[in-house]
């Protein structure tokens, strides 16, 4: 795990070392083991220079890229990025881990190629001179993100993992590209200009993130999950190499299925506990983390403790079920304390680690826990990706309902319509509707507060993320993945290697990911048939993985209400010093900064005397977070 940054001069002007040192420094905490930086020129006369003094003078060159590497697999020098090839015309910088890379080591030794060091990046170094791009990316089976330099070609590839569990973006004008694991390393470069881009802000307010390749940053964009980019001196090209596919379904029965789903898993936590310094587990409490740590101390006796974050106050706290797990697997527990203290001193660093507004509350949770986390662990395993993978969220319950019943011929009942048709727009199409239920914001207060009033185009950008054809459920499911599920892993990713810590994902294996697409989507989420479910979604959702669970757990345990790492954000508001911050500095930043109607924002917070609703709280933390992030970035206030 560790972080790339650089960039190249279109119009071949010489490349600037000292602004490359400043880029690759800016992110040193992704890779605080090693550090390294390579200037080639890729066009008229292709070369390659490793830099070990950004005073030199490299006139001869027009590009660089940048590394920080923080050393999980083979930790000696053989390791060094970027990674030139023993031929000297192919350059690798790659930050990730493909878990079945070292699987081709000895094949590709066979064939003649001079692997010297244990790592996967060396390995993929020599796949692509083997096989080129688009084999080596079919092989592959990780997280990752890696830029790919061939001088005898001519061409540079930037590529991102199939489901985006490492991020990589992209800054590009007509006389720079330039390419970064992290936003705040273009900060530093005389070329970048940080602004807002006003055309994304509406999706912000509807969903708190903006998905595919948007940013809220003019110019800058992410590489979309499953693409890569292609640059040559004629053209800059995007690619797509994976997709979630709307495979034929298996004709299989569910305990079968429960067996496959049982083996595919084994696999993927034998693979992903692969690791020379000490792997431990992201406990929540939740089915998703508690099976990580099951199937990895019960089928491999991994000696792996698990790290959670508590709460003093029993509302918000899992931490019985933390107890239930880790008795259960007698693992040694580490448990920190959450505090609303430590959110607000974090505000500031927690938005510039995150390169973009603090979308979800407990994303101050997760960097608590991997702060201290780091005392003990280089690596975490997480539950990350199940519900999107599974159908874990209530609004595939709803969409089950909605669509494999006739709700409106019971919506005329008194009582019974009245719940129906508060509950359900009946009116929606399908992708409406489920998009609509991941929204953050109502349509009512999104009329309220949109900068450009935009709905329709907002919801059509995100329909075309939605597949046309196939299963709903399964196309919901690949909706969630391609948007919502790559939010809450680009916070993962930053809120971990905040403190040097790599996150690593079981549920999203690519065979996991292939082989869930294949299951009968009555498996992930029970068909709906019965007036009876309309308030179960806890026992109709992810059935498969929790008819895995209880071959582990007692019912009560797997069949709870999901909770999802609540925070309280009223008392952070009104009880820290947050109270000043937001009367001080963040409402008059709201209003100076023009964007959302400040009186509005001002009737919500005038509110705090009496009661806060929970669309109140949603609305205020997106608010405050928006601020701050362009305080951060866009005002430049805050630098770390």
């Amino acid at each position: 795990m560790c972080g790339i940054t650089g960039f190249i001069n279109l119009n071949n002007q010489p490349l600037n070392s000292r602004v490359l040192k400043a880029m690759t420094d800016i992110q040193i905490h992704r890779g605080p083991d090693d550090q390294g930086m390579v200037g080639f020129s890729l066009f008229k006369d292709p070369k390659v220079n490793i830099i070990d003094d950004e005073n030199s003078e490299f006139s001869h060159l027009n590009a660089g890229i940048g590394f920080n590497r923080l050393s999980i697999l083979d930790l000696s020098k053989k390791g060094h990025q970027p990674m030139i090839s023993h031929c000297g015309n192919y350059i690798l910088a790659y930050n990730g881990e493909t878990y079945n890379a070292l699987s081709f080591r000895n094949e590709l030794i066979a064939k003649g190629y001079p692997i010297k060091s244990k790592t996967d990046s060396e390995v993929i170094l020599y796949l692509y001179i083997e096989y080129g791009i688009k084999k080596t990316l079919d092989l592959l089976n990780g997280m990752f993100a890696f830029i790919i330099v061939d001088l005898k070609k001519r061409k540079t590839f930037i590529v991102r993992d199939q489901v985006g569990i490492k991020p990589m973006y992209i800054y590009k004008t007509s006389r720079v590209l330039m390419f970064s694991s992290e936003i705040k390393s273009f900060t530093v470069h005389p070329e970048f200009k940080a602004e807002l881009n006003t055309n994304h802000i509406d999706e912000y307010l509807l969903f708190r993130y903006c998905a595919h390749d948007r940013t809220l940053y003019k110019d800058i964009k992410h590489v979309p999950p499953g693409h890569y980019y292609e640059i040559t001196e004629e053209d800059i090209k995007i690619k797509e190499y994976w997709s979630y596919k709307m495979v034929n379904e298996r004709d299989i029965n569910l305990n079968d299925a429960v067996e496959l789903l049982d083996n595919t898993f084994k696999e993927s936590i034998k693979s992903q506990l692969m690791s020379d310094v000490l792997v431990g587990c992201q406990l929540s409490g939740g089915i998703d983390s508690s099976l990580v740590t099951t199937y990895a101390r019960e089928f491999f006796n991994a000696n792996m403790d698990t790290f959670s974050i508590v709460f003093s106050d029993k509302k918000y706290s899992e931490e019985e079920f933390v107890n239930y797990v880790t008795g259960h697997t007698k693992s040694d527990s580490h448990r920190y304390q959450y505090s609303n203290e430590y959110a607000f001193e974090n505000f500031f660093k927690t938005t510039w680690h995150l390169d973009q507004p603090i979308s979800i509350p407990n994303t101050l949770g997760i960097k608590r826990l991997a702060e201290r986390a780091k005392e003990n662990v280089s690596v975490l395993l997480s539950g990350e990706g199940a519900d999107e993978l599974f159908g874990g969220y209530s609004r595939y319950h709803d969409l089950s309902c909605r669509y494999n019943m006739n709700l409106k011929s019971y919506s005329k009942f008194p009582i019974l319509g009245h719940k129906i048709q508060g509950k359900y727009n009946l009116e929606q199409t399908p992708e409406d509707f489920f998009m609509m239920s991941s929204s953050a914001m109502s349509i009512k207060d999104f009329k309220t507060f949109s900068f450009s009033n935009s709905l329709e185009s907002v919801l059509s950008q995100r329909k075309e993320l939605f597949p046309k054809d196939g299963n709903l459920i399964k196309r919901a499911s690949a909706y969630d993945l391609k948007t919502y599920m790559v939010d809450l892993l680009n916070r993962q990713d930053k809120m971990t290697m905040a403190h040097s810590v790599e996150n690593r994902v079981p549920f999203l294996d690519k065979n996991m990911v292939e082989l869930v697409a294949s299951l009968p989507s009555n498996f992930l989420v029970k068909k709906c048939t019965d007036l009876r479910h309309l308030n179960k979604s806890n026992n109709c959702t992810k059935h498969i993985l929790k008819e895995l669970a209880v071959k582990r757990f007692n019912k009560d345990f797997v069949y709870r209400k999901k909770s999802g790492f609540p925070l309280p954000v009223k008392d952070l508001f009104l009880k820290t010093k947050m109270n000043e911050l937001i009367e001080d500095q963040l409402l008059p930043g709201i209003k100076s900064r023009g964007l959302f109607d400040f009186n509005e924002v001002s009737n919500i917070w005038n509110k705090r005397d009496q009661d806060f609703s929970k669309s109140d709280l949603k609305n205020l933390w997106m608010f405050f977070a928006f601020e701050t992030w362009a305080q951060t970035f866009l005002d430049g206030k805050y630098n770390g």
